[in-house]
């Protein structure tokens, strides 16, 4: 007989066990959330069939997001194998003619479009290198760089192929199209204001360095060639496919074809046609034949991104496990309801919204699988105790969590820009984290009024 305090007490402790080894880093995701659990489910006394039913119930729950990220995954890296992309990216540098505030804007735009694919690592790795050059030739700041693209590319981390979503979808049961549904609005909104920090970074840069440019130790530097600069883009590209040694369909229609192909594909998200995963899936089987000519070249392109896809759908699986054990075994109701106990009356209706002002001092505090995969569940009970949906409790944590994804030194992304960059962490974190935590809490405060929270 498992009582309410031993199935509360050993909730906790999994939870705390398995959120201690994510921070460390000491241990991979999937060990963490498979082992503990388990571990903590036998010890409790429930059989090793029942860990398997407990399993089973979390696996229905979470294989369509699955699916989702693993074809999500490839479909958007062959767009990036083909250089899909890289017109937009290049018009959208030679659009800004040089301009200091442009420039800034430019940034954010760039940074929306690179991401895409949900990926942080690829957006890093297609803008910084691409950026720093127009950069330092008009004496920007590299730090200006690296916040604007960390506050847009967590912008577009609301969508359904992303981190965030995909995980909270796996914990409420619902699927990532009707989760990213209720946040599009509020998408748009931080989207606008992301655009309106760059201007601000972009004024400030222009100051800043009129007053350079009086300093008598000034070295200026010639016209901004800012096309040689796009050029430039396009030949690392290409160079990177090269060195990879794969070829692709060099062809105008073929490139037409998939670009409809992505609209289409975007128009069947945005309206729930066809649930994400066999729209992704039946994507990635349109451009393969499309931009890569024989079978082999068409495996390759799937093996190159196969890594990516895996350890995503690893980490979900495991959440099954995680989450399969907390909820079947009760624990999670039992923490809710221990949390409620202790709770003043006037806090529980509010808990997530609380929970979601501190979303970016959060994720310093915690990895993305710990805040989701732990915390988000125990609010869930606990808001849903006062009548607040897993909707509203899951959106708070998601609107105000995002934001902060690359500000967070837990971001494994976050270091390959501060790599390419050739920055520091601890002066990016000193520009980026107000401001990801300032937008964070404006955009809570917007959802909150608007209802998205209810």
């Amino acid at each position: 007989m498992h009582t309410p305090l031993s199935l509360t007490l050993a909730g906790l402790a999994i939870i705390a066990l398995t959120v201690a080894l994510l921070i460390r880093g000491k241990t991979s995701p999937v060990v963490a959330m498979t082992l503990v659990p388990a571990t903590g489910a036998l010890l409790l006394g429930f059989s090793l069939g029942e860990i398997g039913e407990f399993f089973g119930s979390g696996l229905d729950s979470v294989m369509n997001v699955v699916v989702m990220f693993i074809f999500a995954i490839i479909y958007f890296g062959i767009l990036q194998d083909i250089g899909l992309f890289n017109p937009v990216v290049t018009a959208l540098i030679r659009a800004t003619r040089g301009n200091v505030v442009l420039v800034a804007l430019g940034t954010a735009a760039i940074g929306t479009v690179a991401h895409l694919d949900g990926a942080g690592a690829t957006t890093f790795l297609l803008t910084i290198p691409a950026l720093l050059p127009l950069y330092q030739a008009m004496h920007m700041s590299r730090y200006v760089l690296l916040a604007i693209v960390a506050l847009a590319a967590s912008v577009m981390n609301m969508v359904p192929w992303a981190g965030p979503v995909g995980r909270t979808s796996s914990v409420i049961s619902l699927t990532p199209t009707e989760i990213w549904h209720h946040l599009l609005p509020m998408q748009g909104v931080a989207l606008a204001l992301v655009f309106a920090i760059a201007l601000v970074l972009g004024l400030s840069e222009r100051r800043r360095i009129a007053r350079l440019r009086r300093s008598p130790d000034f070295v200026g530097r010639g016209e901004v060639d800012v096309d040689a600069i796009a050029r430039e883009f396009v030949e690392r590209q290409q160079d990177e496919r090269a060195r990879q040694g794969y070829h692709y369909r060099d062809a105008r229609w073929a490139r037409i074809a998939t670009a409809l192909i992505s609209v289409a594909l975007l128009v069947v998200l945005v309206t729930g046609w066809l649930e994400p995963g066999p729209a992704f899936l039946i994507a990635s089987t349109l451009v393969l034949p499309l931009n890569f000519d024989s079978p082999s070249e068409q495996t390759d392109a799937m093996k190159r991104h196969a890594p990516s896809a895996l350890a995503m759908a690893s980490v979900i699986i495991a959440a099954a496990m995680f989450l399969g054990v907390l909820g079947g075994a009760g624990m999670l109701e039992q923490i809710a309801l221990s949390l409620l106990s202790i709770l003043p009356a006037s806090v529980g209706p509010w808990v997530h919204v609380i929970v979601g002002y501190l979303g970016v001092p959060l994720d310093l505090a915690t990895s993305t699988d710990a805040y989701y995969f732990s915390v988000l569940p125990i609010v869930q009970e606990t808001a849903g105790s006062f009548g607040v949906s897993a909707l509203g409790a899951a959106s708070a944590l998601i609107i105000g969590n995002v934001i902060g994804t690359f500000v967070s030194p837990f971001s494994p992304a976050l270091w390959v820009a501060i790599g390419l960059a050739r920055a520091d962490m601890g002066r990016h974190l000193k520009l980026a984290f107000p401001l990801a935590w300032g937008l964070s809490i404006t955009m809570v405060t917007v959802a909150l009024i608007s209802g998205l929270l209810a």
